[in-house]
This record gives C-alpha cells, structure tokens and sequence, in this order.
C-alpha cells in the first residue's frame, strides 16, 4: 500500500472514533486527522539532557514529514512535504490537520519545507512556511484561522538541492537556508537568493545589519543547506549536503563564502573560504536538520541513517562525532528541541528514497533527564 492510502486507511478510523475540527488558509476546512497516536509521554526538564536511550513513538502514519516547528504550550507544527498539509502534534492527543498550505508542488525533493515559529507567536499567531511552488521556492506566513501571504520568492527551484529550512534567531530575525537547485554557479552569485543563508526581517525583507546592505544574503557558498542551529552563546552552525565525497558542518558567520563550488570540504582557507568544523563521507551522513541541547550538537543523517552527536567546545570546535541510533529508524530528516527539553526527531522512510517500515513515517520524543 502506498504511503498515501495507509494514511487513508488510518484517518478514516481515527475520524470514525473521534471529531476533530481544523482550519486552512485557501481551502475548506479540513476536520480530518493525519497519522495515530502511539503513546503517552515521559516527564522531561529544560535543564536535562536528551535520553536517547528511551525513545517513545508520539505519531507514525505521518506522509514525509520534512518542518517542525513549536507552539508555546509544548504541541509541534510538522509539515508534510508531499501533501501541503500542516500537523499539530501533541502528547497523549491524536495528531490533526491544523492547515493546507496552498500552492505546494512537490516533485523530487520539492514540497512543503521547512516551518519556523517567531518568539513572539502568542502576540501575533504567525507561522512561517518555506515551500516549492510552480515557478519558485518561497517563502509565506499565516494564522492557522486565516489566509497565507508570500513575504518572500523568487528561489530558484528544481527537483534536487531546494534547501528549505528556516529558523528564527536569537535576534528576532528570520534565517532561511537555501540550495544552489542543481546550478553551482547560482552559489557564488552575490545578487542572487540560492546557495545562500539569507537573513530577512519577519516581514520578508533584508535584515539591518546584513554584509550587504538592502541584500537579504548573509552567507553564501552553500550548496544545499538543510540545517540551522544557535548555542547558548548565540552562534550559527548550519548542516550542508556535500555531493560526492564530504558533507559538512559549519559555523556560520556574515559575509563569509563557504567555497562551493570551488571547494567541497576543507581546504578552501588559502584562497579566502572558510572551511567547515566538521566532515563526514557523504555514505555516512547526508545531515538534514540539526538542533543543539547544551553543548551538544544533534545532526539528523538520511543516507547514513543514524543521529549523530558532537560536542561545542568554548572554542568553536566540535569533537569527533559519535553516531547513534544507526540503522535503527532510517532516515533521519529533522531533530528539534521542545521546550520541555525533550529532543523530538523524524523519520523520512517515505520520500521515495528509504525502506518503508511498518508505522513509518513517526516522530519520536526523548526526554530529557
């Protein structure tokens, strides 16, 4: 059975034991859930550290979920690349459509992307989605009762290399990276939004304070970035897609040129790159989402199908990365943070490039102790 008819399957019997009501942008609304709830949860505490040791199932039955992204009261904000649709999920509580994105195309690597909450959510509502469209990649807003606005477009897209995740920063802007969509030029091209991390205000222009001022790039020489993260001291790493032979983790800093196409890992300083903190073999990795817990760095590996964990040093390196849950779950698309402390990551088994398992795709949860 198809990814999409066992998610029929499950909606049918979870509407027929239970109404649950949502709400789309450009569409009617939507009372279906999407996905079964598997488990109740474990106490967990901001100041503990993951337990990757005792994973629990909160969803399966999910179709590709690509963006997480967390409400104030603990729920998450999950994104289905395929579908367009946005999934509230929550402890103890079914998961449910809250909203259709409208517009979504998804062919190859294309769909609904990343989703970012500003700090200031409770004051606003807004939620932000990164996704591929007909003739772009970009970037909307909405409320979950109301219509999507474009706050910015015009990345070029393509069936491989869209980037696609967005985080807000400590400084209240938005940070979006992007992919070269399959043209390593476009990643050199200064005036241009692909194979870059942009920097832009909530409202989709160029930050104040950008390298460049009125230009919304903040880094460039990426060739696939899928991963955005802050330390406690508020410093950037970003996870990038190497193609054949190293993916990398980088510190990001503004107007800095990360190399590619020039340069594919280290070696890129003697000629004004700057080089990544850290490499894998592209078999071992293929790192998509990152998230940070203390001092430790979390990297959610597709190909490589394992988390792997290294530590932030006071000096800016990383110590050599220790890979877990190999093989256990397969694809690893995002890893994230809770409030709670928890670490909440997502399989990615249905993309059309894993071995589907029975449940998949699932998020699972581990507490933090």
């Amino acid at each position: 059975m198809s990814s999409r008819g066992r998610i029929a399957s499950m909606v049918v019997a979870l509407v027929a034991g239970a109404a649950l009501t949502a709400c789309g942008g450009d569409s009617e609304p939507d009372s279906r859930s999407s996905g079964t709830l598997v488990s109740s949860t474990a106490p967990s505490t901001p100041s503990g550290v993951p337990d990757l040791g005792a994973a629990e199932e909160i969803a399966r039955g999910i179709d590709v979920p690509w963006g997480l992204a967390f409400l104030p009261d603990g729920a998450a904000l999950v994104a289905e690349r395929d579908t367009g649709r946005i999934v509230r999920v929550m402890a103890g509580r079914a998961p449910e459509q809250v909203y259709q994105v409208s517009g979504v195309v998804a062919r190859g690597e294309g769909g609904l992307l990343g989703l970012a909450i500003p700090r200031d959510y409770a004051e606003n509502r807004w939620v932000y989605a990164y996704f591929t469209a007909e003739s772009d990649n970009r970037i909307v807003r909405f409320r979950l009762d109301g219509p999507q606005e474009v706050v910015f477009s015009g990345i070029a897209k393509a069936g491989n290399h869209n980037g696609g995740r967005i985080q807000f920063g400590p400084d209240g802007m938005l940070y979006v990276g992007t992919g070269d969509a399959g043209q390593t030029d476009r990643s050199q091209d200064a005036g241009g939004p692909n194979g870059k991390i942009l920097r832009l205000t909530p409202k989709g222009q160029p930050a104040p304070g950008n390298p460049t001022p009125g230009s919304p790039v903040y880094s460039l020489g990426h060739r696939n970035v899928q991963g955005l993260a802050w330390d406690r001291t508020g410093r950037l790493f970003a996870a990038e897609f190497g193609q054949n032979r190293l993916d990398e983790v980088n510190l990001i800093e503004p107007g800095r040129n990360y190399g590619w196409p020039t340069i594919e890992g280290t070696g890129g300083a003697d000629r004004g790159f700057t080089d990544p903190l850290l490499t894998w073999p592209t078999s071992a990795a293929s790192p998509s989402g990152i998230a940070i817990a203390g001092d430790t760095l979390y990297v959610a590996a597709l190909r490589g199908e394992r988390l792997w964990t290294t530590t932030i040093t006071a000096t800016t390196t990383l110590t050599a990365p220790k890979p877990l849950l190999t093989n256990q779950y397969g694809r690893l698309r995002t890893v994230a943070v809770a409030p709670d402390g928890a670490l909440w990551l997502t399989t990615s088994n249905t993309d059309g490039r894993g071995d589907v398992r029975d449940g998949d795709d699932r998020i699972l949860r581990f507490p933090a102790r």
